[in-house]
């Protein structure tokens, strides 16, 4: 059966750049996508209700996405910052004007009574996003990292402070009441093939796995259960991966990563500078797929798609 005729049913956990890109890259191999996207980074800054991740996967997958930097909107202006900073307001934080307009939307939709998950659809349909897009929670959730300074929020580590700060332990704040979305459950045990994607493991793979029963669904359902390494050669493509496994005490290595997804995982797809692994992620009860994991722009994303749904097709019989 070709990509563009596939009926596979597909849910992707992500969260950041590397779960936007393999989804996009998905969706592009013609799956019948859903995409559960971490919210425990979202923050409110200048009245406004931010979502970070939401926003990179549904720019991405709407093809708006600033390649080069990573985030945001593609030939964005900056006239409304600006002006805030003229005003007096504090910047660190950079929000362009397309961006903004995105922001402004979803705060007065949520604030007239509207659900994270009702908001995210309208705006993914808005633009043109082919692929179902939930937030794994409607309820608010927020990573807190404990670093040499003391206590961070997320956005004040990751982005205030470049994430230069060494992660000593991390608390998802409210995530014990967070309840899962509507449809987020189905859409893991519904699901023919679920992918973790090849995103930080513990600040947006672990804020998706602990709201109330994602975990659960994850261990229990009979798709076919697909991650990708976010460490290639004892290095992270992107963000503070491979800095907060050493901290927090783990190997810095796709052998480490998926040591955190036993019986939670299938297969697990490393890149062919980590084939020498391959041997010892089987040995964790894990089939393994050696491949170029490195996606580049939209033709390499859909050739690592493509890789992930023959290997859980093959599985599948």
């Amino acid at each position: 059966m070709t990509a563009e005729h596939r009926t596979d049913r597909v849910t992707v956990l992500a969260g950041g750049v590397g779960g936007a890109r393999l989804a996009h890259g998905l969706d592009l191999a013609g799956a019948d996508l859903t995409v559960v996207v971490n919210v425990a980074d979202d923050v409110e800054l200048h009245g406004l209700w931010i979502s970070p991740d939401l926003d990179t996967v549904t720019y991405t997958l709407a093809g708006l996405a600033d390649e080069e930097r990573g985030w945001g909107v593609v030939g964005e202006t900056y006239a409304a910052l600006e002006a805030m900073g003229r005003l007096g307001e504090d910047t660190w934080f950079t929000l362009g004007d397309r961006d903004l307009a995105t922001h402004v939307v979803r705060t007065a939709r949520l604030r007239a009574g509207s659900s994270l998950t009702d908001v995210t659809a309208r705006l993914t349909t808005a633009l043109g996003v082919r692929a179902r897009v939930l937030p794994v929670s409607d309820d608010r959730v927020a990573t807190l990292v404990d670093t040499p300074a003391g206590r961070l929020g997320f956005q004040e580590y990751f982005v205030g402070r470049r994430h230069a700060d060494d992660v000593l332990g991390l608390v998802y704040d409210g995530i014990e009441a967070a309840r899962p979305a509507p449809g987020v459950l189905d859409a893991v045990t519904g699901a023919d093939v679920v992918v973790v994607a090849p995103s930080n493991p513990f600040l947006s793979v672990e804020p998706v796995l602990g709201v109330a029963g994602v975990r659960d669904a994850l261990a229990a359902t009979s798709a076919r259960r697909v991650a990708v390494s976010p460490i290639v050669g004892g290095r992270a493509i992107k963000g503070p991966a491979a800095q907060i496994l050493t901290t927090l005490g783990h190997e810095v290595s796709a052998l480490g990563v998926a040591r955190l997804y036993v019986g939670l995982v299938d297969v697990m797809v490393i890149d062919d500078h980590d084939a020498h692994l391959a041997d010892a992620v089987r040995a964790l009860g894990m089939d393994v797929v050696v491949t170029d994991t490195v996606m580049g722009g939209p033709a390499g994303r859909e050739r690592l798609a493509r890789t992930l749904l023959a290997s859980a097709g093959v599985a599948r019989g």
